[in-house]
């Protein structure tokens, strides 16, 4: 009698502190989306921020993201590839598991630092460049734990029967393992840029904010991230309404790539 008591006791609690996590998140998309509704405008897409829109920091923000996975995809796969298929060292493989679940968990900030050490203090000024590698840096980890897992589903069968065909490794990696589990890859990547898409702490230490259309990564490089920060905290309500605008839109990017993932595992399962 005391054990079904203390089952629906903890049944309820349960249920109670979903529907409490359930109706904060309703809560903040709710007021998310009617402010950000109402202070879109046919402008904010046209315009620059210096004139009250958000079209380069748009431009700027996938610019950043798009050039991070051009560097982040290919290292992390083939770290990937390296560990589950090539890796004989099990206590080396180990560790750089370790170190990649570590960076997985590491506060964006503190790769911000990193990277402000290294690609902006010594040239004296924010780029592009810089906040492109701190992306970077956080995509790989991820991209290397999906490979690596995705990988590990495939069956050993399936590579036995390459080589019993007469295949090289890397042709039964390329031509059999991977297009075996590219659906997982491609959504751990889609979440890994997802993730990527909406960072500020990292680009404030590094690309910084320009509130003009460039495409010239030496120099400072528009950011929607750092410019959402930044105009959230001006005393005219011209620009917090142009911040409600901008998350909205931001909200709406990453809410799109998250369900474009779940779509592909799910059609995957």
């Amino acid at each position: 009698m005391n054990r079904l008591l203390l089952n629906k006791i903890i049944l309820i609690l349960s249920s109670l502190s979903a529907l409490l996590g359930i109706g904060f998140l309703f809560w903040i998309l709710l007021t998310l989306s009617y402010k950000g509704i109402t202070s879109l405008h046919l402008s904010t897409f046209t315009n620059d921020l210096v004139e009250g829109g958000i079209r380069n920091l748009l431009v700027g923000q996938f610019t950043m993201a798009l050039l991070a996975s051009l560097i982040a995809i290919p290292l992390g796969m083939l770290a990937g590839i390296y560990l589950r298929e090539y890796s004989t060292n099990a206590k080396l493989a180990s560790v750089i598991r370790n170190l990649s679940d570590v960076m997985m968990s590491a506060p964006s900030i503190v790769i911000g630092v990193f990277v402000f050490a290294l690609l902006v203090d010594p040239f004296m000024g924010y780029n592009g460049w810089a906040g492109i590698a701190a992306l970077a840096i956080m995509m790989i980890p991820i991209i290397i734990n999906t490979t690596d897992n995705m990988l590990s589903l495939v069956p050993r069968e399936l590579r036995e029967a390459g080589m019993a065909l007469g295949g090289s490794k890397h042709m039964i990696i390329l031509q059999i393992v991977i297009k075996a589990a590219k659906v997982g890859i491609t959504t751990g990547v889609l979440l890994s840029f997802a993730r990527i898409i909406g960072e500020t702490a990292p680009l404030l230490f590094t690309s910084a904010n320009n509130q003009f259309f460039t495409m010239d990564l030496s120099e400072q490089f528009p950011s929607l991230t750092v410019s959402i920060y930044n105009l959230a905290t001006y005393p005219d309500e011209a620009s917090r309404e142009l911040a409600w605008a901008a998350s909205f839109v931001l909200t709406v990017i990453v809410l799109c790539i998250n369900l474009i993932g779940r779509y592909m595992t799910r059609n995957k399962k």
